[in-house]
């Protein structure tokens, strides 16, 4: 247990920082699962209107420090390869 004033502060800080980063991973959780959804129900549409939130919730989450720069990318470029892959029609 936390002793000193500045130890009890830390505590104090620290149950509010993990509360806002577990609202930050949730609020990014859903948006990456909504855009997968209208990505698999091959909405191109919906799913580029979609795309620019996705992206800038990604990159702000890495920001934040809840996922990694290069885990930011990764989501990124397989949603947008995906989003190219519906958007154009195939071609033979």
């Amino acid at each position: 247990m936390a002793n000193t004033v500045s130890s009890i502060k830390r505590v104090r800080i620290a149950e509010r920082r993990t509360a806002t980063n577990r609202a930050r991973k949730s609020r990014l959780r859903h948006q990456i699962r909504t855009m997968r959804r209208l990505l698999e129900q091959k909405d191109a549409s919906a799913a580029a209107k979609a795309a620019p939130a996705t992206y800038s919730l990604v990159d702000r989450a890495a920001k934040w420090g809840i996922i990694k720069k290069n885990t930011a990318a990764r989501y990124k470029s397989r949603l947008t390869l995906r989003l190219r892959k519906i958007s154009t029609p195939a071609a033979a």
